[in-house]
C-alpha cells in the first residue's frame, strides 16, 4: 500500500513543508559523500540511540555535546538510504500541505518537531536495550498523517496496491488509509515487543509520532491565533 497523490488542493503555498523537504535532502546528499565509517558515527552520534539514556554506562557516549535533547531532533532529518527518503519525503509532500493550509506556518513547524520529538522518545522507552540508533523522519510524519486524517477524514488518497504482483491504482478515504497504516504499525510494533525483532524499521516511533500528532493538532488548533 503506497500513497501516490491526494485529492485535496491546498489553498497556500506550504513554504515550511518545501523547506522541510529541501532540508533533508540537502542533508542526505551530504550524507552519501560520507565513507561507510564516518557515516556510522554520525548516525550513532546524530541518531537515537534508546540504550544510550538507559544505561549508565553509555550516558559519556555523547561525544558531540552534553544536551541529550539533541538526537531527538537531528535524527529526523537524517536517513539510511534512498528508498528510505524517497518514501518519506514523498509522504510528507502529500500530506504535509493541507495540514501546514490548517496550522499555518509557523504553527506547523512546531506541530512537526514535536510529533518527531515524541516519536523518538516513545521509540526509545520501548526499545530502552538498543544500541541501534534510530534516524529517519517518519515518527513526524505519523504526526502529520494523524492530523491530515482528523482535519480531512473524507479526502481521497490515490493508492497503489500490489496484488499477486499485479499493480492496482485505487482512491481510497483518507480515514481508511491512515486508520489501515497505523494499525499495521500497531500490529507489528507490538509484535517486536515479544520476538524481539524490528526489522530495522522505529514501530514505536511511528505509534508514538501519530499518537502525539493527534495530541498537539488538538492543543494548535484550541489557539484562536495562527502565527504567519
Amino acid at each position: 500500500m503506497f500513497p501516490l497523490t491526494d485529492e485535496n488542493p491546498h489553498s497556500k503555498i506550504p513554504y515550511v513543508n518545501y523547506f522541510i523537504i529541501g532540508v533533508n535532502i540537502f542533508l542526505f546528499l551530504f550524507e552519501i559523500s560520507f565513507p561507510i565509517q564516518s557515516l556510522k558515527i554520525l548516525f550513532y552520534n546524530y541518531g537515537v540511540v534508546p540504550a544510550r539514556y538507559f544505561s549508565p554506562s553509555l550516558v559519556s557516549e555523547f561525544s558531540f555535546s552534553s544536551n541529550p535533547l539533541i538526537p531527538f531532533f537531528s535524527s529526523m532529518f537524517l536517513h539510511g538510504g534512498w528508498l528510505h527518503i524517497i518514501f518519506n519525503m514523498w509522504a510528507l509532500f502529500i500530506f504535509g500541505d493541507n495540514v501546514e493550509d490548517k496550522l499555518g506556518h509557523f504553527n506547523y513547524l512546531l506541530f512537526y518537531l514535536g510529533s518527531g520529538l515524541i516519536a523518538g522518545i516513545i521509540h526509545a522507552i520501548f526499545n530502552y536495550n538498543s544500541i541501534v540508533p534510530s534516524i529517519g523522519a517518519s515518527g513526524a510524519i505519523a504526526g502529520v498523517m494523524a492530523a491530515y486524517v482528523i482535519l480531512f477524514p473524507g479526502a481521497n488518497i490515490k493508492t497503489l496496491f500490489i496484488i499477486f504482483f499485479f499493480p492496482i491504482i485505487v482512491s481510497v478515504p483518507a480515514l481508511i488509509f491512515v486508520c489501515l497504516w497505523f494499525f499495521s504499525q500497531l500490529f507489528t510494533g507490538t509484535l517486536s515487543l515479544f520476538n524481539g525483532a524490528s526489522g530495522g524499521t522505529a514501530w514505536w516511533a511511528h505509534i508514538g509520532g501519530f499518537i502525539a500528532g493527534v495530541g498537539l493538532l488538538f492543543m494548535f488548533k484550541k489557539k484562536k491565533k495562527r502565527l504567519f
